[in-house]
C-alpha cells in the first residue's frame, strides 16, 4: 500500500514516527459515469472561470474562502496556511485515554493504519499497540490532515494501531423530531424481541457480500452479450398492518430453524394477540360442555330411578347405585343428592369387575335389602 501521509504520534515524551495507509477501498462500490443519452458519449467535467468563460487549467486553480452568508472570497494560498501555528500538522498529540464505550459511533469518519516509520519506531511503536490491549482502551488526539485539524481515535487492532478520524461534537446534528412519542410496549413483546436476538446467533463476516454489485454486474455482462435481462422480482411495497407479536414469533421460528436444521422450531411460550381472544371462546365452551353434560347425568338419574323400582333386586352395578340413592325420611329422595352420589358411583365403579361385585361386603348386602323393601313399598302403593 501507498503511503498518504507520514507524521509521529507524540506519546508522552515518546514519539513515534508512522506512515498512515487508506484502510478502506471505496472502488469496489458500484459508481456510474455521467453519459449523452442520444449518443452515450460520456460527458466531461470542466473547470470553467466565472468572469471570463475560459476553461481554467488544474495548475492555476487554488483555494478560497467563502464565509456563511457572504458572496466576497478570500483567496489562501500555501504560503498562508504553513504560516498558521498549527503543531498537529506533523504530529498526532495523545490527549488521553478513555474506555471505547464513551465515544458515540456517530463520531467515526475516516480509519487509517498506522505502521513504524524505520526501524527505531518499532519498539516504541509495538509498546504503544500492547498498552492499548492490555489496558482495553483507546487513545484520543488531535491531527492536521489534508488541511484542516481533526480529531482522532487509536485503537489495537490486528497487531497494528488503527486511527480514526471524529468529527467534532458540533458537527453532530440534533436527533430532535426523529424519534416517536412514547409508545406503551407489551413485556411479551419484548421477552420475544429478544429471544429474537439471542436466536439469530453469531455473524461470519466471510458470508457478507454486495449484492446490488453483483445484481449490476450480471446486468452489465447481459447487455454486453445482446442477452434479454431478466426481470426484477416484484417486492411488497407500502406499509402493513401486522399483529406484533404474530411476526415475532415467526422470526424466532425462521431463526431457530435456519440455525438448527432438521429440528422442530420450539413454540414461542407467550399467546399471540389473536390467540387469546380463541382461547377464552374455547374455555367458554368447554364450561358450556362440562354444565350440559352435569345436566344431562341428573336427567338420566332422574329416569332410572322410577325404572329400576319396578325391577327385581339387581345383582349388576347400576342396582347398587340405585339402591344408594334414595335417603330420605318417608321414603323420598333427594334429587340433586341422588343425582351426584349416582354420578360419582357410577365413574368410580365402571372398571370393577362382576367378580368384585358378587364379593361385596354385608354392608352392601344390608342396603340391597333396604332398597328393595323401599322399592316393595313404593310399587304396593
Amino acid at each position: 500500500m501507498r503511503s498518504i501521509w507520514n507524521g509521529s504520534i507524540s506519546f508522552g515524551l515518546v514519539t513515534i514516527p508512522v506512515k498512515t495507509y487508506s484502510a478502506t477501498d471505496r472502488t469496489s462500490s458500484v459508481s456510474f459515469v455521467r453519459i449523452h443519452e442520444k449518443d452515450g458519449a460520456q460527458i466531461q467535467y470542466r473547470k470553467i472561470c466565472e468572469l471570463d468563460g475560459e476553461e481554467v487549467p488544474n495548475e492555476e486553480v487554488g483555494k478560497g474562502y467563502q464565509a456563511p452568508g457572504d458572496d466576497a472570497i478570500v483567496p489562501i494560498t500555501d504560503e498562508d496556511l504553513s504560516r498558521l501555528p498549527m503543531p498537529t500538522a506533523k504530529t498526532l498529540s495523545i490527549l488521553s485515554f478513555v474506555d471505547p464505550d464513551q465515544l458515540d459511533p456517530l463520531q467515526m469518519d475516516k480509519a487509517y493504519y498506522l505502521g513504524p516509520n524505520g526501524a527505531a519506531a518499532t519498539k516504541p511503536y509495538a509498546l504503544l499497540r500492547e498498552a492499548l490491549e492490555d489496558h482495553r482502551k483507546v487513545a484520543l488526539g488531535k491531527v492536521a490532515m489534508r488541511g484542516r485539524e481533526s480529531l482522532a481515535m487509536l485503537r489495537a487492532h490486528n497487531g497494528a494501531i488503527v486511527m480514526h478520524t471524529l468529527l467534532w461534537p458540533d458537527q453532530l446534528r440534533p436527533v430532535t423530531g426523529v424519534a416517536p412519542d412514547e409508545v406503551e410496549l407489551r413485556e411479551n413483546e419484548l421477552t420475544l424481541a429478544e429471544t429474537l436476538m439471542d436466536s439469530l446467533g453469531e455473524l461470519d463476516p466471510a458470508e457478507l457480500h454486495d449484492d446490488y454489485r453483483e445484481a449490476v454486474e450480471e446486468l452489465v455482462a447481459a447487455k454486453l452479450e445482446g442477452e434479454p435481462v431478466a426481470p426484477a422480482a416484484s417486492g411488497t411495497s407500502g406499509a402493513q398492518v401486522i399483529d406484533l407479536t404474530a411476526a415475532l414469533e415467526k422470526s424466532v421460528r425462521a431463526a431457530r430453524g435456519g440455525r438448527e436444521a432438521g429440528t422442530e422450531a420450539e413454540p414461542a411460550s407467550v399467546t399471540p394477540i389473536r390467540g387469546r381472544k380463541t382461547a377464552k371462546k374455547g374455555e367458554a365452551e368447554q364450561g358450556a360442555a362440562k354444565k350440559s353434560g352435569a345436566a344431562g347425568k341428573k336427567a338420566a338419574a332422574k329416569k332410572t330411578a322410577p325404572a329400576t323400582a319396578k325391577k327385581a333386586p339387581a345383582k349388576k352395578a347400576p342396582a347398587k347405585k340405585t339402591a344408594a340413592a334414595p335417603k330420605a325420611a318417608g321414603g323420598r329422595a333427594k334429587g340433586t343428592s341422588t343425582a351426584k352420589k349416582t354420578a360419582a358411583a357410577g365413574t368410580s365403579k365402571k372398571t370393577a369387575s362382576k367378580t368384585t361385585a358378587k364379593t361385596s361386603t354385608d354392608e352392601k348386602s344390608t342396603a340391597k335389602k333396604t332398597a328393595a323393601r323401599k322399592t316393595s313399598k313404593r310399587s304396593s302403593a
